[in-house]
């Protein structure tokens, strides 16, 4: 399986503003990581860098957060819906 990935940054800017007005929400952070596991997870994301790495793997998480969200509201909103769902094969149990 093969995984391609483009990083693409936008800050949006309130009229008037410019860059130097705006705080950036990076920080240095000092993290105990598997020396391993990382360059995998580099080689896999195609990242340039550990940073990089690390950023591409905290996007997928979050990503992935986010559809298992959205499946839950919808799943429930389909039981709410009161469907009726038949058997048309005859194969699953009562």
């Amino acid at each position: 399986m093969e995984c391609n990935f483009m990083r693409i940054c936008v800050t949006i800017m309130p009229e008037g503003e410019t860059m130097a007005a705006i705080k950036t929400a990076i920080a240095h952070k000092h993290f105990r990581l598997d020396t391993v596991k990382l360059k995998r997870a580099q080689k896999v994301l195609q990242a340039p860098t550990e940073t990089e790495a690390i950023e591409r793997a905290l996007e997928l998480v979050l990503s992935e957060h986010r559809r298992d969200r959205l499946a839950v509201v919808a799943n429930e909103r389909f039981i709410q819906s009161g469907v009726t769902i038949r058997d048309v094969y005859g194969t699953l149990d009562a």
